[in-house]
């Protein structure tokens, strides 16, 4: 069967908007696995893990990161340091991307980006799950005051400090009302915690 003989400008009509490909992207374009590893060679594409590229020529956006740890774990979900940065709450720049999972289900093989797995059960884990297109890919981030609720969850992991940091800057900046915390609080179990810190706000 000969090879596809499409001209990387084909590989992508709006690389823009398209800034990951995948292997499924390919087959639907009808170009074959034997000319992408040509394009590879030939510097048109960049190989970014496992069966995810970029185009060379492409300008991916800061969350790139993001949109290839998706790629490779659909499933997942942006959560804590990796949420907050996306969100632009708090100073915290993580070198890896945090995703959360569900407790059972097996830890997804992501050769890059560097990640870093949590799991999650229940409600903790469905509860406040924003979809954001980055680079052509579909994320699962979760929202502003669910991560907020996460970072008071797990902050014993990333420091209550990180945590309170989150929280002054979403009220102050109005990023999410009381009512909207406290309704995350209540999904995350951490009432208790939060409560006198919002008092004191």
């Amino acid at each position: 069967m000969p090879l596809s003989k499409k001209p990387s400008r084909e590989i992508s009509a709006s690389p823009q908007k398209k800034g990951v490909l995948r292997a499924r992207d390919f087959a639907r374009q009808g170009i074959h696995p034997q000319t992408v590893s040509r394009l590879v060679k030939q510097g048109e594409l960049t190989r970014a893990g496992r069966g995810r590229y970029l185009l060379s020529k492409s300008e991916p956006s800061e969350n790139i990161g993001l949109a290839l740890a998706a790629a490779a774990a659909p499933q997942a979900v942006v959560c804590l340091l990796s949420a907050l940065r996306f969100h632009n709450l708090g100073t915290q720049a993580p070198h890896e991307v945090w995703i959360a999972i569900e407790r059972r289900n097996t830890r997804p093989r992501v050769d890059y980006p560097p990640i870093r797995i949590m799991r999650f059960s229940g409600k903790a884990f469905t509860f406040g799950i924003e979809r954001h297109e980055i680079d052509g890919i579909r994320v699962k981030i979760y929202s502003a005051p669910k991560t907020v609720a996460d970072c008071f969850r797990f902050r014993n992991k990333i420091g209550l400090d990180v945590a309170l940091e989150a929280l002054r800057e979403g009220l102050m900046d109005k990023r999410f009302t009381r009512d909207e915390l406290w309704t995350a609080a209540k999904a995350c179990r951490v009432t208790t915690v939060i409560r006198p810190y919002l008092e004191v706000l």
